[in-house]
């Protein structure tokens, strides 16, 4: 897996894969994915965009450089195996063709969202946490993540747009699949990761719904008062016989900061603990791209510079950047405008071409609506130089009246 350092472009050699920027990728000429780098051009042209980039050396033609074995502890970079000790870490392979797993994830979201439902409100009448039936609702998931995850992903912000309760853990969950899959965690780790995330807001049903509801910024008091939802949730899965270190662990933690200045406990950098620092980032990021009571939804892209600019703050900067290789800065379900004036929404992504993906194109240049959605795979015209096509902004969600919720499923998709 990834054996990472931040070093200055100074110290960069032809040969080094570079898989982190000290900036935004979308402010500089770079794909996503990173980069290796083959020539004296390259490192003229990194130079003059970084001071500082992260080379991944497990990519890179030197495996065991100098800069590695002396500066790794001084530098305070940290690899991914050490973040994750004791664990296998072994990247994963899609396998699954997107048209053929967007339809299978479309029936595991529907019934995930069926049984999320009815957990959560057995739990609101005051019942019991249905450990069986909500880890039965979630394999399937991680199993669907596991094989593709641009469908999951995509049908999620579709979700984000059905009036049905609970949609954030329930994206929130699959946000963190995504990461944990690109982390290379092995399965039973997603597993523990979907269903850590999917309870992490659990105690909320035990929170007055009226500051839950609230259309303004909670007050001081207030704001005490919500984060109980900590020790209520803890609670609740406890009660339901949950011995799983890593779902508590996220419970618990997930409101702690890089920092020291979250809560409940004030943690700071390795004592927090890794999947609930996987569960800030998540959490942070399905919320701020999520219409709230009292603020509007962010675009992704919009929402990935702020993570970045988080890194090392807020959240571990070695986890913000798997975050982002692993949803890209469009991920699915990402409204866009096309550098012809079209307006479209992201379907799927290359995992190696992350700003060519598949878009539905819904409008035109003019921002007229055309009859039926039509699919454009920006990297296939690059490659074809058919057509010179690429994403020039994000929008925000919603923008132009697009509703997701109402797109027509099979014309989008096939």
């Amino acid at each position: 897996m990834l054996q990472t350092l931040k070093i200055a472009t100074s110290d960069l050699e032809v040969g080094m894969f570079v898989s982190g920027l000290d900036r935004p990728w979308l402010e500089t000429p770079f794909m996503m994915q990173g980069f290796r780098v083959e020539s004296a051009e390259d490192l003229d042209e990194v130079r003059n965009y970084c001071q500082y980039v992260f080379v991944d050396f497990t990519k890179s033609r030197q495996k065991d450089h100098p800069l590695l074995r002396r500066r790794l502890k001084a530098n305070g970079s940290i690899p991914i195996k050490d973040i994750f000790p004791g664990r296998p870490l072994k990247p994963y392979r899609t396998t699954g063709e997107w048209r053929e797993e967007s339809a299978q994830a479309w029936l595991v979201l529907d019934s995930l969202v069926d049984d999320v439902n009815a957990i959560f409100g057995h739990i609101l009448d005051g019942g019991p946490l249905n450990v069986i039936r909500l880890k039965k609702s979630v394999d399937p998931v991680v199993e669907s993540m596991t094989r593709n995850p641009d469908a999951c992903i995509w049908l999620a912000r579709l979700k984000q747009h059905d009036q049905y309760a609970y949609q954030h853990s329930i994206s929130a969950s699959i946000w963190a699949v995504a990461m944990g899959r690109q982390l290379g965690l092995p399965r039973h780790d997603l597993r523990s990761l979907a269903v850590g995330c999917m309870l992490m807001d659990v105690g909320k049903l035990r929170v007055n719904p009226e500051l839950l509801q609230s259309p303004r910024p909670l007050t001081e008091e207030e704001a005490v008062l919500m984060r109980e939802h900590v020790a209520r949730g803890l609670e609740i899965v406890r009660e339901s016989g949950i011995m799983n270190r890593d779902v508590l662990d996220i419970v618990a933690h997930h409101h702690e900061r890089h920092d020291g200045s979250g809560y409940p406990d004030g943690l700071a950098g390795n004592d927090i603990p890794a999947f609930a620092r996987i569960a800030a980032i998540v959490d942070t990021y399905d919320a701020v791209t999520s219409n709230r009571n009292h603020q509007q939804a962010i675009s992704p892209s919009a929402a990935i510079k702020l993570l970045y600019q988080g890194r090392n703050i807020e959240f571990q900067a070695e986890l913000v950047e798997a975050f982002i290789q692993a949803i890209g800065v469009y991920p699915a379900g990402t409204i866009v405008e096309l550098s012809s004036g079209e307006v479209g929404v992201v379907v799927s992504e290359y995992r190696t071409r992350r700003l060519k993906p598949r878009v539905a194109v819904l409008l035109d240049a003019a921002k007229n609506r055309l009859r039926e959605p039509q699919v454009l795979d920006l990297h296939e015209l690059a490659e074809s130089e058919t057509r010179e096509l690429a994403i020039a902004r994000a929008l925000e969600p919603n923008a132009y009246g697009i509703d997701l919720a109402e797109l027509d499923i099979p014309a989008v998709t096939n």
